[in-house]
């Protein structure tokens, strides 16, 4: 097992420096003005040759990008190119709210998809598991930002329940002052004891985080479904049927434990794809995340904070591929 966990290791590092090498290459080889971005357009040469040589753009290619290695070793993501800010300390400010928003869509995704797929197997060919699996397709398939803007037309202008974007209203904002502890703000408020902005930041999170969980709740049913349909035909089954246990506890307890396998990588690469894929509904939402933060990167063409968001988009998927590969190989009947 410890020498498992240790290869597994060695390869998400490999991972990492090949996503570190490919996406510096990329932003050295496509067409921008980073001196330009740093000093202004309006800059003269002399301000614009100093500039390149802060920036180390005067330098060869491989020259740069072994001090940019460097310096990642050292936990320093670089500068901003717009803001002029750390990267890391921008990633620490954005992300909580993107994770915020991303677990809570897992969360739904967990307590209705493995709900949905456990009893689709249970009555496997009946009205129950057509429904599932019609339930499942359709959330795979419809596109997150088509979804988001539906809730809104919903529940927002239709029926009225619920806020159409942000963390907090704007009153909200101006009134409380919530301190900034975890960058969760459902917990923040918890810990402040302001109930009242807990309950609005709960209500602003359902509709996004609705949003976001379709995908995963469908791929979570399918796979449950599946590996509950190989569990439910084994001998240990029927011999534990046949010793008078309770179905519900069969399924639940025995079939369902047993099963859990595919479920947990399925939610681990979920997990990291929701996290990078929640941009369109982020701008949809006006949610101050990740997404927000990378497209206006992106348009600015802030190399630096696209090669921090990145890499840490690819180590978010590393971390939750080795936590599902450790959680795997707990289970006895797999050889590591």
């Amino acid at each position: 097992m410890k020498d498992y966990v240790i290869k597994r290791i060695v390869f998400g590092i490999f991972v990492m420096l090949g996503v570190v090498v490919i996406t510096f290459v990329l932003t050295r080889f496509v067409p921008a003005d980073p001196v330009g971005q740093w000093v202004g357009q309006n800059a003269t040469i002399e301000q614009r040759m100093k500039a390149e040589i802060e920036l180390g753009l005067d330098q060869p290619v491989h020259i740069q990008f072994g001090k940019y290695l460097n310096s990642l070793l050292s936990g320093d993501l670089g500068v901003s190119l717009r803001t002029k800010q750390p990267v890391l300390k921008e990633l620490i400010t954005y992300v909580p709210a993107s994770l915020e928003l991303v677990i809570v869509g897992m969360l739904l995704s967990v307590f209705i998809g493995i709900p949905l797929g456990v009893y689709s197997a249970w009555k496997k060919d009946k009205f129950l598991d057509h429904f599932c699996r019609f339930f499942s397709v359709g959330a795979v398939s419809l596109p997150s930002f088509w979804v988001a803007m539906i809730l809104q037309l919903i529940f927002f202008k239709w029926l009225g329940l619920l806020p159409i974007g942000g963390r907090l209203s704007s009153m909200s904002n101006i009134i409380y002052d919530i301190p900034r502890l975890t960058g969760f703000l459902t917990i923040d408020s918890i810990i402040s004891g302001n109930f009242v902005v807990f309950g609005e930041a709960l209500s602003h999170i359902i509709l996004p985080a609705v949003a976001i969980s379709l995908f995963p709740m469908g791929i979570v049913a399918r796979m449950t479904r599946s590996s509950m349909l190989e569990i439910l035909g084994e001998d240990y089954i029927a011999a534990a049927k046949s010793y008078g246990l309770k179905e519900t506890l069969v399924l639940w307890r025995y079939a369902l434990k047993n099963s859990m396998g595919t479920t947990v990588t399925v939610l681990a690469v979920s997990f990291g794809r929701t996290l990078i894929g929640t941009y369109l509904v982020e701008a949809i939402f006006s949610w101050p995340g990740l997404g927000s933060y990378i497209s206006g990167a992106i348009m600015s063409m802030d190399a630096p904070a696209i090669l921090g968001t990145v890499l840490f988009a690819a180590f978010m998927q590393v971390f939750l591929n080795l936590i599902a590969d450790i959680i795997i190989a707990t289970d006895p009947r797999v050889r590591v």
